[in-house]
């Protein structure tokens, strides 16, 4: 797999997210304590953007449409066992972060 360059690291505030785009595909580039996470922006459920969810202190992300439930680290449901969301490797190098697509 390829790395993508998708950011530089102070795009992302500290606690937040920013959409990128990974060959087509949107995804979430969280920023938690310093540390870079990539999921999935589109619930399976119905389609909601990920990044106008609210992340709990569990890191939890919660779709805005209708409450679905995934972790911002490795993209399992909280909820239901069998549900996940894609997860995406992140690198950092210098100031630029970097997506494996």
């Amino acid at each position: 797999m390829a790395l993508v360059k998708v950011a530089s690291v102070d795009e992302v505030p500290e606690g937040g997210v920013i959409v990128v785009n990974v060959n087509g595909t949107p995804v979430s580039l969280w920023k938690i304590e310093g540390k870079f996470h990539a999921i999935a922006n589109t619930c399976p459920h119905a389609g909601g953007p990920f990044n106008e969810g609210f992340m709990d202190e569990e890191r939890v992300i919660t779709c805005p449409w209708h409450g679905w439930k995934f972790s911002v680290v490795d993209g399992k449901s909280p909820v239901i066992p069998t549900m996940s969301i894609p997860v995406y490797s992140v690198k950092v190098e210098g100031n630029d972060v970097f997506v494996e697509a």
